[in-house]
């Protein structure tokens, strides 16, 4: 009976993920595997026989994939105009050092060529690199070293991503809230404070005419002229005496007392007729319409005095972009409120809903691109692969946002349930591929390939670390993205990915992957070609 359900691949599938977890969750001196754990159960039932379809692996793979990048879509380029050109270098030198440690080791071993870059392919877990090692060799050793070097090119990775942290003593949550707060810090605490017009030169003028937002990028929410109070409108005039409640930075308030008079603490009531709303946008066609374009004071006789967005509270200026999920912290009649929730949507429901279409079309569009063959003359040629397709698409589709009424993104729920099902899919599938020839590889080979192997493995990883650290001085987060992604390792990243919540080391993977699997491909081509 035994044999029967093992042979299943479901069955196989659900108890190498349910053993996976249970040995992930144990804990030897506070590190523990988690979810890579699976593929050590993995590669224990492939040794025994069990097989996972590869249909099974590539649809987990490109869920992984797709999910990572419509989730570090929004970042990838912010984090490619400030820290790109560091972690590209620091890319270049894990594939540099993985070449020359390959090199060095085939003259210093007598490895024929074409098994050394078998070995780089399998040593960086890269198959658009077995790809081209085949092409450019036209040998089969190049397969057999790839399958030799591949087993540690996944484990070594992971327990290298595991073992880090505790080798350095570095706390990743920690880490993660320190580079929060950085982020946090680029965007100013907004204050709500009362002033008391007492400025000669602008009594009896207009809030339109003083230009009270462009000025000082302050937000006006309400007016009290004498016993009334208002909700401002363009022509609405100060006065002597009057009380102005403004929302803003510091920086703002300052510049609007100098601008108005002097400044209290505290806030304006409400009358009966008016009210302050936190309104959700879901509504598609909004959806990167600029604040100011919505003509809220005309329209509805209301005031967005923030925007909260990813947990920090924006300034809200006639050219922000509004994006799915914004909250508008609005005051105004409560007339107005209603037509402006209808306007925004404000249906707290459609965030938690999961529109399988764009997750299928972008797929679709990601598989379809990795076909692309892009040739640079000369013999040399270079295609995205799947996982570079679908992840490079996957960023650009994050980053557009929408195109007209689809809605390229996700909730953080759908999002992380999607993951995971991929990388078990994955994990299962890569371990038992790899389990099922490993003994058999080693007993045809010999350990001397293997070695060699895992010395290409490890050596760009110990060089990425001095670098990243003791040189550039990146945080431990974005370095073992950089690794992962320069090592071309999907079950390195999910290591990483687990150990924190935190899209850090998923940005940073997404931002180097591209590059690293174009330069790996290079250096295995020249190598083939020249050495």
């Amino acid at each position: 009976m035994w044999t029967e359900l093992l042979n299943s691949s479901y069955f196989a599938l659900f108890l190498i993920v349910a053993l996976g977890f249970m040995l992930g969750r144990i804990k030897v001196r506070g590190v523990s595997l988690d979810v890579s754990a699976v593929i050590f159960i993995a590669l224990l039932f492939g040794h025994f026989g069990v097989f996972i379809p590869k249909e099974l692996g590539n649809f987990g793979l490109v869920l992984f994939i797709f999910t990572i990048g419509i989730q570090a879509g929004p970042g990838f380029f912010d984090s490619f105009r400030t820290k790109g050109k560091t972690l590209i270098v620091i890319t270049a030198l894990i594939i540099a050092s993985a070449s020359l440690t390959a090199v060095g080791l085939k003259y210093a071993f007598g490895i024929d060529t074409a098994s050394t870059v078998g070995l780089i392919a399998g040593a960086l877990t890269s198959t658009p690199g077995l790809a081209v090692a085949i092409d450019s060799t036209d040998s089969p050793l190049a397969s057999i070293a790839y399958g030799i070097a591949y087993p540690f090119g996944v484990i070594g990775v992971i327990l290298f991503v595991k073992l880090l942290p505790k080798l350095l003593r570095v706390d990743l949550e920690q880490e993660a809230r320190t580079l929060e707060a950085e982020r946090r810090s680029k965007y100013p605490e907004l204050q709500t404070c009362i002033f008391v017009v007492t400025n000669p030169q602008v009594f009896g003028r207009s809030l339109a005419q003083l230009n009270v937002g462009r000025m000082t990028g302050a937000v006006v929410s309400r007016v009290k002229s004498g016993a009334e109070i208002l909700i401002p409108m363009g022509h609405t005039q100060l006065h002597e005496g009057d009380f102005v409640q403004a929302v803003g930075s510091e920086d703002a308030l300052s510049q609007l007392a100098v601008l108005l008079g002097e400044r209290r603490e505290g806030e304006l009531p409400l009358v009966e007729s008016q009210d302050i709303q936190s309104l959700l946008l879901t509504n598609k066609a909004m959806i990167n319409k600029q604040l100011g374009d919505l003509n809220l004071h005309q329209n509805f006789g209301c005031t967005v005095t923030r925007v909260r967005r990813s947990g920090i509270d924006l300034a809200p200026s006639p050219d922000l972009a509004l994006k799915f999920g914004d909250k508008l912290t609005v005051v105004g009649e409560k007339d107005g409120l209603s037509g402006l929730a209808c306007m925004l949507g404000n249906n707290a429901k459609l965030l938690s809903d999961t529109d399988f279409f764009p997750i299928a079309m972008g797929i679709v569009l990601g598989v379809l691109f990795g076909k692309l063959n892009i040739s640079f003359g000369g013999g040399m040629s270079f295609s995205p692969g799947l996982t570079g397709g679908v992840l490079i698409v996957a960023l650009i589709l994050s980053a557009v946002g929408k195109t007209g009424p689809i809605l390229w993104s996700m909730s953080g729920a759908s999002n992380h349930l999607l993951r995971q099902l991929g990388l078990l899919l994955f994990l299962a599938e890569v371990g038992t591929s790899a389990g099922k020839t490993l003994v058999a590889t080693f007993q045809s080979s010999g350990w001397l390939l293997f070695g060699v192997g895992a010395a290409i493995t490890l050596v760009p990883m110990l060089v990425s670390v001095l670098v990243g650290r003791w040189v550039f001085k990146i945080s431990l987060l974005d370095l073992l993205g950089t690794i992962t992604g320069g090592m071309t390792s999907t079950p390195g990243l999910a290591a990483a990915d687990s150990m924190v919540d935190s899209n850090i080391p998923g940005v940073a993977y997404a931002t180097v992957y591209p590059i690293a699997m174009v330069l790996l491909i290079v250096c295995i081509q020249v190598i083939a070609l020249a050495v």
